[in-house]
């Protein structure tokens, strides 16, 4: 089981300095990986969870750790594929892979926020479809000596963009979703899963299920397909990854049981860390806390 720990991204705790000491404190205590997510827009009538206000942008917050760090895995979920080209982010993660030295996850997701589609001025219609080519042409653009995709959404004429990703198959793929045909694809064309941060964690074999189901199905080894799951800690009324250190050791070590092959702590949804009215030195001293008492260290 691998163990990683979400960075400051969100709140008033996102700042350079907390966000570089976290990536800095993660990296010396042993976990295996930084993370960030997306939030692009929040429309001025929507009613979201107060750590959605203000979020730094998750590419640039990995560059800022990745400057800071030198073994650390770096992994964003996730990216909302429709409010970006293919192309650009293709580069943008080849930039970071190579700035980083071949750490870099790249997670996608499709998006929900109605306001986000329209200020990016991106189409919710066929997503499913719409992933699979964003995929593909990802695919082709780190790997093929020359590049070429012409699908129904996206066309690539010959050609070839460099660097590419030190990675040798290039930056490795998570696919977020939580409905079966989703899940189905992760394990079909991803090199992982990845959930959401209202998963029901206590349901994940199922879900993990569906995921290798896929895998299988596409010729792939379904033992092969990591399994990440956002281990969003201590969110009101949840009861799990939630109370004393051995609580949260304990059901770590029960998704492992259930085919999850990584967890990373994420503080970005913990409302005493994340909101913006939080004091930001409170909240960082309180994530180093966390942090440094569910240190992998010594966890099978």
């Amino acid at each position: 089981m691998r163990i990683g720990f979400g960075l400051p991204v969100s709140g008033s705790w996102a700042t350079p300095e907390r966000l570089g000491r976290v990536a800095v404190a993660a990296e010396r205590e042993g976990y295996d990986s930084l993370w960030s997510f997306q939030r692009l827009y929040v429309g001025a009538e929507q009613e979201l969870d107060p750590f959605y206000r203000s979020v730094l942008d998750p590419l640039v917050a990995l560059g800022y750790a990745a400057a800071l760090t030198e073994t650390i895995r770096l992994g964003v979920a996730v990216v909302n594929l429709p409010f970006v080209s293919p192309t650009y982010l293709a580069k943008q993660a080849a930039t970071l892979d190579v700035l980083s030295g071949g750490r870099v996850d790249l997670g996608l997701g499709t998006g929900w926020s109605e306001a986000e589609f329209t200020a990016a001025g991106a189409s919710a219609e066929r997503r499913a479809a719409r992933t699979r080519e964003f995929v593909a042409v990802l695919r082709t653009l780190w790997r093929d000596e020359v590049s070429e995709f012409a699908g129904e959404f996206f066309t690539v004429p010959p050609g070839r963009m460099l660097p590419r990703p030190v990675q040798q198959d290039g930056v490795q793929i998570l696919l977020g979703g939580s409905v079966p045909a989703a899940l189905r694809r992760a394990g079909e064309i991803a090199d992982g899963w990845v959930s959401r941060s209202a998963h029901d964690l206590t349901q994940i074999s199922r879900d993990v299920e569906l995921v290798r189901e896929g895998a299988e199905k596409a010729g792939r080894d379904p033992d092969g397909v990591r399994i990440v799951c956002r281990g969003a800690l201590f969110r009101p009324g949840r009861g799990f990854l939630d109370g004393s250190w051995e609580k949260i050791r304990e059901d770590v070590a029960w998704l492992g049981t259930q085919g999850v092959t990584e967890v990373f702590y994420d503080l970005n949804f913990d409302p005493s860390i994340a909101a913006p009215e939080v004091d930001a030195d409170a909240a960082e001293e309180r994530a180093l806390d966390i942090l440094h008492n569910l240190t992998p260290r010594g966890l099978s």
